[in-house]
């Protein structure tokens, strides 16, 4: 699986994230041909060479050659993004970059997300950077994206269109709230809001190990020396062998035989509603020839409490039995897609560098109430679009 590493040495911002690129091998040409992919002027892309610490890295520069005086918000960025030539998949991962931008600022400045306003220049800025990064990853057919803990500075501040900032800029820490971060006490801003939203959006986090056999390395430098770090973000590309998450779970298992059968369908539920990653029934004969259910449900050890709570109360158990188990899964997580009925959430599960999204029940059941459609319709026409996307 084709994997990249993002090893924040000294912060992230937009165009170290280029120079990192470029420096791993995307030819500057290339990119640049991409981008007028955007059918955007007024910009110049520039890339050299420089040592940071003697190591060789590429310092990319947008060069801003027209400086309007007007703002762009949210609506105007994406149909920028999608009246342009670009890659599909491209404008999708730069939107969704953007739009993590934008709920930042939306959430600082107490505004709508629709309300908020990006400075022309800084706008073109972020544009290339974001959408160069999206052109990128594309090209080099990266399918998981992961990172060190970002590194930002403390102590200082930056000027904005906003006045003085405290560095880390509450944009940048918005961005990065619940992800693993690092206040080095640097007073200089390692971190800019278009690098923190570049990996926060694509990142799927810590590399659980460093299984990894690495194919390119690349070092994209910030703009002044740093006599602390090496203001330096180094890419690595290649690719991580299959691993499978393991988990460390519990069985808790009940016999029952003395319990009405209709409440089996809502004790499911309230199990589930508590945090149980699985209940399930099996039918068996018990002492004397009763029929009886074996109630089983799986959960991780945090919540065996708050399981034994439901059971003892909503179930006629006396007694459970708890058994320690080990589960392996695929990686998989939720996505939005767009259908025939408007955005639907699918599960996304990676198998062998492969992505394989399966509807679920919930979502179907949802469509066929509002559209008044037979359930299996809904399955069938979902699941013939997601193959066909």
């Amino acid at each position: 699986m084709k994997t990249a590493y993002f090893d924040t040495i000294g912060g992230v911002s937009g165009d170290m994230t280029l120079g990192a690129f470029v420096s791993a091998g995307i030819a500057v040409n290339d990119l640049i041909q991409e981008l007028s992919g955007l059918q955007l002027s007024g910009f110049e892309l520039q890339a050299r060479h420089i040592e940071r610490n003697g190591i060789v890295a590429v310092k990319v520069d947008v060069v801003i050659s027209e400086q309007p005086h007007y703002h762009r918000h949210l609506k105007d960025i994406e149909e920028l993004i999608d009246r342009g030539t670009l890659n599909g998949a491209v404008k999708e991962r730069a939107k969704k970059i953007f739009r993590t931008v934008a709920a930042a600022e939306a959430t600082v400045h107490n505004t709508d997300i629709e309300k908020v306003h990006f400075h022309e220049v800084g706008a073109i800025d972020s544009l290339i950077d974001i959408v160069g990064a999206a052109i990128c990853i594309e090209k080099l057919g990266i399918q998981r994206i992961y990172s060190s803990p970002v590194k930002t500075g403390s102590g200082g501040f930056v000027n904005s269109q906003h006045g003085k900032l405290p560095i880390p800029t509450p944009a940048t820490m918005e961005i990065l709230k619940g992800y693993p971060t690092v206040l080095t006490g640097i007073p200089y801003e390692l971190a800019t809001p278009t690098g923190a939203a570049i990996i926060r959006t694509l990142s799927d986090g810590m590399l659980a190990s460093e299984n990894m056999t690495v194919e390119r390395i690349g070092y994209g430098a910030g703009g002044r020396e740093i006599s602390e770090v090496p203001n330096l973000l180094r890419l690595l590309i290649g690719e991580l062998a299959p691993e499978y998450s393991t988990e460390d779970l519990v069985s808790i298992e009940t016999n029952i035989d003395n319990m009405n059968p209709e409440l089996y369908p809502y004790v499911i539920e309230q199990l589930l509603s508590a945090g149980a990653l699985d209940a399930y029934l099996i039918p068996i004969l018990m002492k004397k020839g009763r029929a009886g259910m074996i109630l089983s449900t799986l959960v991780e050890r945090a919540r065996i409490d708050t399981l034994l709570a439901v059971l003892f109360s909503e179930t006629t158990t006396l007694g459970v039995r708890l058994q320690p188990v080990g589960r392996k899964k695929l990686p998989r997580q939720m996505r939005n897609i767009d259908t025939s009925f408007g955005s639907v959430n699918v599960k996304a599960v990676l198998h062998e560098g492969k992505e394989h999204l399966h509807v679920e029940f919930e979502e179907c059941k949802r469509i066929a109430q509002q559209h008044k459609l037979p359930l299996r319709e809904v399955y069938a026409k979902l699941e013939r679009e997601i193959q066909q996307q």
